[in-house]
């Protein structure tokens, strides 16, 4: 039965740097907003999951086995600076290459999955990342949808933010990660925000 709200978050670009088609496991590393966001959602007591769309794998750019070292990688930082992750769901394929899917983002194939093997209300949960994709689930679920711009965002990703923004209250743009847990936290309702926690996104 899905019953709790998680905060399902992107990786490259949004939890770790954004390497291109990440194959070195000497190259996962944090970007600098993760262990303070991680630790607060860890605090709160909302779950994080990984949704990650590794069209490397099918384009023959990376292994599984070097997609697995990456990602325990990952998931051994994080908890290094005091987060955790519940889980991390991947896509491997491409449509041009693979065919059509129903989990490479934003379909809603992995968070379905995350729901069935967790319990995971996906109306109740935050969709967040540093593109489009990663925030648009959140039009399909009735969660809350948040982008992340990065270094690597492309304008157009914002343009459209935005726009879903002024016309669906469930879609937000914050300018660091740990300000997109606070407002998944405060405008969802979930959680236990430590005291000193801001009840509002922090100023850029």
């Amino acid at each position: 039965m899905s019953t709790r709200p998680a905060l399902f978050i992107d990786r490259d670009g949004t939890l770790i740097a954004d390497a291109h088609y990440l194959s070195d496991v000497q190259l996962v590393q944090l970007l600098p907003a993760t262990g303070a966001a991680t630790q607060l959602a860890r605090s709160a007591g909302v779950p994080v999951i990984i949704v990650t769309n590794q069209s490397g794998i099918a384009r023959g750019l990376i292994t599984p086995a070097q997609y697995e070292a990456t990602r325990e990688r990952t998931t051994a930082l994080v908890e290094s600076v005091g987060g955790a992750i519940l889980a991390t769901y991947h896509c491997p394929h491409l449509p041009d290459v693979t065919g059509a899917c129903d989990c490479r983002k934003p379909g809603l194939g992995m968070y379905h999955q995350a729901s069935r093997e967790h319990g995971i209300d996906l109306t109740r949960s935050a969709y967040i990342g540093d593109r489009w994709r990663d925030a648009q689930p959140a039009l399909a679920t009735g969660g809350l949808g948040i982008l992340v711009p990065g270094r690597e965002t492309p304008a157009e990703d914002v343009r459209r933010a935005e726009a879903a923004a002024e016309h669906h209250a469930n879609i937000a743009v914050c300018h660091s990660l740990i300000d997109a847990v606070v407002l998944a936290l405060t405008r969802l309702g979930i959680g236990d925000l430590p005291p000193s926690s801001p009840p509002h996104p922090l100023p850029v």
